[in-house]
């Protein structure tokens, strides 16, 4: 007998801000998001991660406009394509 495991449904919300073709900025999110944690929620001691993630989401946002305007669809740039961007400058953010 095996006893069944309920397994928590994220929200679509949720699931969205986890998948890395739509959110461009993850892992800095999880890095201040661990920072936090592991400085008892101290916001002055991760205010370096807070800018990265904030100049993160800042950067894609302006991509994301550029190609609007251009008419690029999808709007923001899949995983793929934002790694190569990422690739070809020195230091984006």
């Amino acid at each position: 007998f095996l006893a069944r495991v309920q397994v928590p449904i994220m929200p679509r919300h949720a699931q969205q801000l986890r998948d890395h073709d739509r959110n461009p900025c993850i892992a800095e999110t999880d890095a201040s998001r661990k920072c936090m944690d592991d400085n008892n929620y101290k916001k002055d001691m991760c205010t370096d991660y807070f800018l990265k993630y904030k100049n993160c989401r800042k950067f894609w946002h302006d991509i994301m406009m550029q190609r609007k305007r251009n008419g690029v669809k999808p709007e923001m740039p899949s995983a793929e394509e934002r790694r190569k961007i990422l690739e070809s400058m020195e230091k984006p953010y």
